[in-house]
């Protein structure tokens, strides 16, 4: 969703210029991160607020890398009109889209054209217009807006007449790069909307990242809608996944999962909500929903939120997401044997501590202190499935999340965790370690990768520094780190080390739009490519001090998280 205030950097947690990933040069790697949001300003704010990074490597082709983000840079400045608030520009899309051909070396973020104001600096109240955009294209002449909570992946192209493989799945075809988001319609005015409810979730896609990045609108096809929708009907927290290993009899599918949210909170004691699955077999042009949960949620713990989906090299597809059971947090898996078209009776992998506790100021659950970030357990996960082609895939499915509880500067305790749940028997059961961060780290955000052949994981996330904060007076240290372990005996991560520390911010830096807290995302994410590639990219945006803001009350009294699920608020 909309919220946060720094630009967004990608951690190379590996020699960028090896020819081969050699593991004993790790501890040595750490390095200037890179910037990816080349094109976007340094201020003013919010034009320089990016935040929810997602990035994708091109199995293919691993010197392809793409990326996108929650990018501002389109909307009005706060004195643009009343200088005290920095509100969202209505119209003006979010989803920040960005290159790079040399693995994550440098990177491009193209300029295109839509509904922008970019122009609107102040003082005057701004007047949006047709202009220069640095989100993705054809959303505007869609009657859209690209609303970020983006998620990127690729994988093969359907071949048409003269390509290598016609009406085919192939990568001798190309590659086709797939990136969901949120969307809005552009007209509040009902007979003009282009679709039902109130947010859906998009897929554009692109043949031609080159002429992408060089700024052509033309390289992409318009939006499609993935999500299945209602006149109530909110989507939030997609993920998006093409089967990306040729030897599954599913190659080249693409897969959406999304919590569904029906109610928009109508009522305060039923916040109905499932988590859904859409499938494409014919390269995201069309897509089939399915509903794989039940809907129920009566505030006892029984929601769930944040998804994530990956495939094995059998075209297995996983489905991970969080959710409550007897009044319990849970962290849950469903299976699609058959490529999306049914799927097995979700299960819970495992029960989990909560983190965060309950902010005073903004009544979110927060990571960091009063009016801190906003806190989430976000499983992500990741298969060794040997892509592209499936060779030497061991199938070993990787899950990570951050475990509670939280302590207080006020009530000291130890760190929370960061589990790592892994199987090498296709998801029929689990292990787990807690290892993975450093101790002297608060991990949160995580994100997780395994190679492609399963001999090493990679975990990304972004490490707090101090205890959860009572004041805003005290320094709130954070980094984003990347970490490495080699994969033992059954498949158990072993050795975690540190491959990357990115330099040290203070999360009291980063704001909300509505500039009553701070706001770093929900979420990372951690990508691999082939293993002669060594190019191991993590999304860990490094914070940097920006000019004070309106300061919430210097200190209050937390409460414990409750275990419910409720639809991030939105946009603020």
């Amino acid at each position: 969703m909309r919220v946060h205030s720094r630009r967004l950097l990608v951690t190379l947690a590996a020699a960028l210029a090896a020819v081969a990933f050699v593991l004993p040069a790790l501890p040595a790697l750490a390095q200037d991160d890179v910037l990816v949001s080349t094109g976007s300003p340094v201020t003013p704010f919010a034009q320089n607020k990016q935040n929810e990074p997602s990035v994708a490597i091109d199995a293919s082709n691993p010197a392809v890398v793409a990326a996108g983000a929650n990018d501002e840079i389109d909307v009005e400045a706060c004195n643009a009109g009343n200088p005290t608030t920095c509100p969202f520009t209505g119209g003006v899309g979010t989803s920040g889209v960005y290159f790079s051909f040399n693995g994550g070396q440098s990177w491009t973020q193209p300029t295109y054209t839509g509904w922008s104001a970019r122009h609107c600096l102040g003082p005057a109240a701004c007047v949006p217009r047709v202009g220069p955009i640095g989100t993705l294209p054809k959303y505007f002449e869609s009657g859209l807006v690209s609303d970020g909570d983006p998620s990127l992946s690729f994988g093969p192209r359907l071949g048409s007449a003269g390509d290598p493989a016609p009406g085919k799945f192939s990568w001798a075809n190309g590659s086709r790069l797939y990136y969901a988001n949120l969307t809005a319609n552009f007209s509040a005015a009902h007979s003009e909307a282009t679709f039902k409810g109130f947010e859906a979730i998009a897929v554009s896609r692109t043949d031609d990242p080159q002429a992408a990045a060089a700024g052509s609108a033309d390289a992409w096809l318009a939006p499609v809608i993935a999500s299945k929708q209602n006149s109530a009907l909110f989507s939030d927290h997609e993920q998006i996944w093409a089967d990306n290993a040729a030897s599954s009899p599913f190659f080249g599918n693409a897969y959406v999962c999304v919590a569904a949210f029906r109610s928009q909170e109508i009522s305060p004691n039923s916040l109905p909500v499932a988590i859904e699955v859409a499938r494409s077999t014919d390269g995201g042009d069309t897509w089939t929903s399915r509903q794989i949960t039940q809907a129920s949620n009566n505030i006892t713990g029984n929601g769930r939120q944040d998804c994530w989906l990956r495939t094995d090299a059998n075209g297995v597809l996983y489905v991970f997401w969080q959710g409550g059971i007897h009044s319990q947090n849970a962290i849950f898996m469903a299976r699609s044997l058959n490529g999306g078209a049914t799927f097995e009776v979700p299960r819970p992998i495992s029960l989990y501590t909560p983190s965060g506790l309950r902010d005073p100021v903004s009544g979110d659950l927060v990571f960091d202190g009063v009016a801190g970030n906003r806190n989430g357990t976000f499983p992500t996960a990741d298969v060794a499935n040997g892509a592209p082609t499936g060779a030497g895939a061991t199938n070993e499915v990787v899950v990570t999340w951050t475990d509670g509880p939280t302590h207080t500067d006020a009530s000291p305790g130890p760190n929370e965790r960061l589990v790592v749940a892994y199987s090498t028997d296709g998801g029929s059961t689990f292990n787990f370690t807690r290892d993975a961060a450093a101790a002297t780290d608060r991990p949160d955000y995580p994100a997780i990768a395994i190679s492609p052949t399963g001999d090493d994981v990679w975990v990304g996330y972004d490490a707090f520094l101090q205890l959860w904060q009572t004041t805003t007076a005290n320094p709130r240290g954070m980094q984003g780190v990347v970490r490495h372990a080699m994969v033992g005996a059954g498949g158990t991560p072993t050795g975690w080390s540190d491959a990357h520390r990115g330099p040290a911010g203070d999360a009291r830096g980063s704001s909300a739009n509505a500039l009553n807290g701070e706001f770093v995302g929900d979420y990372n994410t951690a990508p691999r490519s082939t293993p002669s590639a060594s190019r191991w990219p993590t999304a860990a945006p490094s914070p940097r001090p920006l000019p004070t803001r309106p300061a919430p009350p210097p200190s209050a009294t937390p409460t414990s998280s409750a275990v419910t699920s409720r639809p991030d608020r939105p946009a603020i």
